[in-house]
């Protein structure tokens, strides 16, 4: 108790005072010290608890035309990617907890709350550590860096193979996780909002494995291997393999959109898929990075194979992959810790830090229930062409040009290419 009078007393001190300084609290109990840069934080100098206030704010605008639209005219979006009020902390040293809150509504659910994550990490089994809530599994080099800090503002589209993978989808899950020097290795079972006839949750396994040898920013080499299957056995689903094909614009929860305008990707799969028509759903993915000072170059490869259950319906198999480039003009490399990337720190507080890059993303799915000739196999092809200006550890300005061509698909006026831009405004804390 007297761990939390004392965080309690500094929170009221920081109420009353116009401005915060770091420094250390003497209370009857351990020291407590302060930390305003990049967030509130209220910690004991021992350790054994702390309490951290920070979020991010991610503003879109974004125009695009072609294939992003039904009609093929041009069409804009502006709206709130991700606005995340986060919490964490430590409790009695070994306990690690995290409520982030999107107020974007593009994570979660109205009836499940709005929640991207709200977990509890045990961490006294170093160095492995048991996490229980709401998370993302883990899946893809991509996915396991922050959206803070992705390259491009949206991450690769070949990831909308198996959108299921690496979201949480209002479930709640256990996960081991293992972290040392060169090595990073997580297993979770998660139970998700997803019953079958009989009422019972849906099942996943992920499984995520990352071999390191060089781990330093600027100096990074890296290779990894992932896994995921769900149960389908006896459930309703649906089963439809879509894509944005890069431009979040043409449908999001965040804001406006394009609307009944907007067109994305049908690459597979159906709306609403009876109980019985399909069984397993696996996915594995290959990883790997190598970053040499401000240059680093990236990739991953998956493959997804949903099985049928029923005559009706035939087994659905896709593979996507992406590659990228980015360099850093003004010489920082970007950031990392063992499993994935992290910030680019400006040098200079003045000009910042810029960063151009380049990232192909492709496609691929068979399927012919997707009602077009069986012979032929829907694809998706992207890239994007883009500049990132770190103006501080805060705040980073972001633009990409987006170019798409798609094979045997094409929307309501004809187009099987888009074009479009998007610009973001970003704020941590």
């Amino acid at each position: 108790m007297k761990h939390f009078a004392g965080i309690a007393a500094s929170a009221l001190a920081l109420a009353i005072s116009a401005q915060a300084f770091a420094g250390t609290v003497t209370t009857d109990g351990a020291d407590i010290m302060i930390k305003t840069k990049g967030g509130l934080e209220v910690g004991t100098t021992d350790k054994q608890f702390s309490f951290k206030v920070g979020g991010r704010l991610q503003a879109d605008y974004s125009t695009f035309d072609g294939f992003y639209t039904q009609n093929g005219d041009n069409a804009d979006a502006a709206y709130f990617r991700r606005a995340f009020l986060e919490l964490s902390g430590v409790a009695y040293g070994d306990w690690v907890y995290t409520i982030n809150y999107d107020f974007a509504h593009n994570a979660g659910s109205s009836e499940d709350g709005y929640f991207d994550e709200a977990s509890i990490l045990y961490a006294g089994f170093k160095p492995v550590g048991i996490k229980v809530g709401r998370f993302d599994p883990d899946f893809g080099l991509e996915k396991a860096t922050s959206s803070k800090w992705v390259t491009a503002q949206e991450r690769n589209a070949a990831y909308d193979l198996v959108d299921w993978v690496n979201a949480h989808q209002n479930g709640m899950g256990i996960q081991a996780l293992f972290t040392s020097e060169m090595f990073y290795g997580s297993t979770s079972i998660s139970a998700k909002d997803q019953n079958d006839v009989d009422g019972e949750s849906v099942k996943q396994f992920n499984a995520r494995g990352v071999f390191a040898p060089m781990h330093e920013a600027g100096n990074v080499l890296h290779f990894g291997v992932n896994y995921a299957m769900r149960g389908l056995d006896d459930t309703a689903v649906d089963s439809r393999i879509r894509s944005r094909l890069g431009m979040r614009g043409v449908s999001t929860a965040g804001g406006n959109d394009a609307g009944t305008n907007g067109n994305r990707l049908l690459l597979g799969g159906v709306s609403s898929a009876p109980a019985g028509a399909y069984d397993d759903d696996s996915a594995w993915g290959l990883e790997a990075a190598w970053a040499m000072g401000p240059f680093s170059v990236q990739g991953e490869y998956i493959k997804r194979d949903l099985q049928a259950d029923s005559d009706a319906y035939d087994d659905i198999e896709g593979d996507g992959y992406y590659a990228q480039v980015a360099y850093t003009l003004t010489g920082e490399p970007r950031g990392y810790k063992i499993g994935k990337f992290d910030s680019i720190k400006p040098a200079n507080k003045q000009i910042g830090a810029w960063e151009v890059f380049y990232r192909y993303d492709h496609l691929t799915v068979e399927d012919d229930t997707v009602g077009i000739d069986p012979s032929d196999d829907v694809e998706g092809k992207v890239h994007n062409l883009g500049v990132n200006w770190y103006a501080n550890e805060a705040v980073k300005i972001s633009g990409v040009y987006v170019k798409a061509k798609v094979d045997n698909q094409e929307n309501a006026n004809g187009d099987d290419d888009g074009d479009g831009f998007v610009v973001r405004a970003q704020y941590v804390f």
